[in-house]
């Protein structure tokens, strides 16, 4: 993803997920935590992933992490501008398929929310 699509610094991560007025959604494989900021600013949308070592080694970590990104890039520009995200892996998401994470993205991120 592009450098102003992604959430690095850590007060980032935690601004999105500890967000009053934010929202949490969740699954078996993810949860999606999301805040709206001032989208009349023209902020592009900024997404951040969190995967612990209770979802497997580095190589698995860094697979999940890999697929999560390459299906959030595909349905960036369906998130509203000015919206932080924050997706955050569980453990069964190391076995799961491109295609189940995908579903999960989908239903789960605050899509057509642009301003």
């Amino acid at each position: 993803m592009p450098a102003p699509h992604r959430l690095k610094e850590r007060a980032d991560f935690t601004a999105v997920v500890r967000a009053r007025g934010g929202s949490r959604r969740g699954s078996r494989l993810i949860v999606v935590h999301a805040h709206h900021t001032d989208a009349r600013a023209g902020l592009p949308p900024r997404v951040g992933f969190v995967v612990s070592k209770a979802v497997g080694n580095a190589v698995v970590r860094n697979r999940v992490k890999r697929r999560l990104r390459a299906q959030v890039a595909l349905l960036i520009d369906a998130i509203g501008s000015g919206t932080d995200v924050v997706v955050r892996a569980n453990p069964a998401s190391s076995t799961a398929s491109s295609d189940a994470l995908a579903d999960d993205l989908r239903r789960l991120l605050p899509l057509g929310r642009a301003a």
